[in-house]
């Protein structure tokens, strides 16, 4: 019932042969324990209780009372586990479904925090992409304006451009010119008609997609001044500007 009192029986070998002593007021302790040291489940109570009996059966020869006696007693608890048994797998696996609606339940909210954060985001990067194209206008009208050479320069350029580039910089008229059709075979682009900011992104466009045409060229001989690979032309298939 208590812990075995070693030094008041003279049980100087008690501790070189029992290495976890136990008793039933420890186990009591641990089972009211609010601290979190107690037991987390029935299982470790009964591997306690076992070990009170098995604790005297060991250290008490096997013609000894008190082995003879804690045998007796551990049968009769093994007995009473065994009927008890089912009850504890059900309640194990009613914690385990408690356990795992509750995992679910944790994972949907985070799911739904993470899923509005990600909604916040967007719209915040909405809010910047607006006003960043507000912020371009505004510092493209406070510009100059492209004067008429720079604009001969510009239609001239066009003809140097790569397939992809050409399809990339009318891509940039048709972002801000919903009428214009930058896939049609036949392309008709009047600069006159964009506005200063587009004609300014295209400028920019162009310049810096020449010169990494140019690049190109100088690194593959078999690319083209127009940083296309040299091959049959097929007229069937070019676009007209």
């Amino acid at each position: 019932m208590e812990p075995v009192d070693v030094e008041g029986l003279g049980l100087h070998d008690y501790h070189e042969i029992i290495a976890k002593p136990m008793d039933f007021s420890t186990i009591k302790k641990k089972m009211n324990a609010k601290d979190g040291s107690g037991y987390k489940n029935v299982r470790e109570v009964y591997s306690d209780v076992r070990l009170i009996f098995k604790n005297a059966m060991k250290y008490n020869n096997e013609k000894h009372d008190i082995h003879i006696m804690a045998k007796s007693l551990l049968e009769k608890f093994e007995k009473k586990w065994l009927q008890l048994l089912p009850k504890i797998v059900q309640a194990e696996n009613e914690q385990l479904k408690e356990e795992a609606h509750m995992q679910m339940e944790k994972q949907l909210a985070q799911e739904a925090a993470y899923a509005n954060m990600a909604k916040e985001i967007s719209l915040s990067l909405c809010e910047v992409e607006v006003h960043l194209k507000n912020l371009k206008e505004m510092v493209i009208e406070k510009c100059r304006k492209i004067s008429l050479r720079e604009r001969l320069e510009l239609v001239k350029s066009f003809s140097r451009l790569n397939l992809d580039n050409l399809n990339k910089a009318l891509q940039i008229i048709s972002e801000d010119d919903p009428t214009f059709k930058p896939n049609d075979q036949e392309v008709n682009l009047d600069l006159d008609k964009q506005t200063d900011y587009t004609v300014w992104k295209l400028n920019v466009f162009v310049k810096k997609a020449l010169q990494e045409q140019e690049k190109n060229a100088a690194q593959d001989p078999n690319v083209n001044r127009n940083g296309n690979i040299e091959e049959k032309k097929n007229t069937n298939k070019r676009r007209k500007l």
